[in-house]
């Protein structure tokens, strides 16, 4: 069984066992007085988050909040299987791509009856706030607005003597002078950029410049396979000329901040979402920027869209559902709160706490802030919600995007194969 079936298994059998076990006596939850907090991220969101914990805590003396995380790749098989345990943590970062697929099995509980009470989020503005919504119900709180973005080590870029990478560029600009980097790299076995043909969000925000779509809205694929075997060759190209990481170092990539090229040493260039700014600058000594990324055609759309960075749900079923929503509200609407979290998940939602914090702000967060104010002019509208198995894609994408960059594939065969996995991943369920 190949590990993206494996994987698919558990997160499958996760869900099925937590839709069988809210229906009847429920899975055994934690008391009120003590409730189970899981998210991925680095060792900063950790930090911040263990920080918030104790704030509250300071708060509300009689509620404990045990938390734990791991790694973007480890995080969803690791709930699946807590999910299958019978055992979830009440509260649960959740994901736009996961949200869909976890509250229509009824894993997660309905939030609309603490609006205006306990979750005083009103000033969220409508898109945020639906952002957590799944027909017509909330099952998720907005932690953050983000979008996707380019991550850059502006000097090494000005010692190989070529263009950094600037809002207006095109992929045809980026390749070349990526390509110019690698002829005068900065010191051997350094690249102008990591290879992001396995990463989701860059292939998502190609698509959208081309009208195009990692999902439809009936729930299918919104691109075809020559689509993405043009997103392979474009990368291999770019492979081949010595502008981006090779296939070894890439595949060193476990889609976190540790283990990617830039963190490593590697490469000049990431590709990351915009919040994911504070956590990369805590793990580079180098100073470095964001932009937006490179477009197919100097007029073509952005690709940009905001979204939530991520969401905070409460398990179906939670005895501790009350106190997991005050640490929410606590997180999203308390200045104290907001403060601790700064914009590590995302800019506020909350026009108020962003007022409040953005004086406070040091220099890495105020650049973010601003990137996400310079895009919005341009940004376009949220995606279709994903289908059923999608949150999957990103591992099959990563997977065949290394089959091709060790030559096991062509792109275009690449490109066939991604098809048929991504439709096989979203007609599973």
């Amino acid at each position: 069984m190949s590990m993206m079936l494996q994987r698919r298994a558990v997160l499958s059998a996760g869900l099925a066992a937590l839709s069988l076990a809210t229906v009847g006596g429920g899975p055994a939850f934690a008391q009120a007085a003590r409730i189970r907090l899981l998210w991925w991220g680095s060792q900063e969101r950790a930090d911040r988050t263990n920080k918030a914990i104790a704030a509250f805590k300071q708060v509300k003396p009689d509620v404990n909040i045990a938390g734990e995380f791991a790694g973007w790749s480890d995080y969803w098989p690791r709930l699946a299987t807590q999910v299958a345990g019978r055992n979830a943590p009440d509260l649960i970062q959740m994901d736009y791509r996961y949200i869909f697929e976890y509250a229509r099995r009824g894993a997660l509980a309905p939030l609309d009856d603490y609006l205006g009470k306990a979750l005083k989020i009103d000033d969220f503005g409508k898109p945020n706030i639906d952002s957590g919504r799944v027909d017509g119900k909330l099952y998720g709180i907005n932690l953050g607005v983000n979008s996707s973005s380019v991550f850059f080590d502006a000097a090494a870029w000005e010692k190989a003597g070529v263009k950094a990478p600037a809002a207006g560029h095109t992929w045809e600009e980026f390749a070349k002078n990526a390509t110019e980097f690698g002829k005068n790299k900065p010191k051997p076995g350094y690249y102008a950029t990591a290879d992001a043909s396995g990463v989701e969000p860059s292939f998502e925000n190609w698509l959208r410049q081309q009208n195009k779509s990692l999902f439809s809205d009936q729930g299918g694929l919104g691109y075809d396979a020559k689509d993405a075997g043009d997103w392979f060759t474009m990368w291999a190209e770019m492979r081949k000329a010595g502008a981006c990481v090779p296939a070894d170092i890439q595949a060193l990539d476990q889609l976190n901040i540790e283990s990617n090229a830039l963190t490593t040493g590697k490469a000049a260039t990431a590709f990351a979402h915009s919040n994911q700014f504070v956590g990369y600058q805590a793990l580079n000594k180098a100073k470095l920027a964001l932009t937006s990324y490179p477009k197919v055609t100097k007029d073509a759309p952005s690709g940009h869209y905001l979204k939530p960075s991520m969401l905070m749900s409460v398990a179906n079923g939670s005895a501790g559902i009350d106190a997991a929503v005050d640490f929410i509200n606590f997180l999203v609407a308390v200045p104290e709160g907001v403060d601790i979290l700064g914009v590590e998940r995302g800019v506020p939602a909350s026009e108020a706490m962003r007022n409040q914090l953005s004086p406070k702000l040091n220099d890495v967060s105020k650049a973010m802030v601003e990137y996400i104010a310079q895009i919005t002019p341009d940004v376009g509208a949220l995606p279709p919600a994903p289908p059923p198995g999608a949150g999957e894609f990103a591992f099959v994408l990563k997977r065949t995007s290394e089959e091709v960059a060790f030559g096991r594939l062509t792109p275009e065969q690449g490109g066939k194969q991604l098809v048929t996995e991504a439709e096989t991943v979203i007609k599973r369920k």
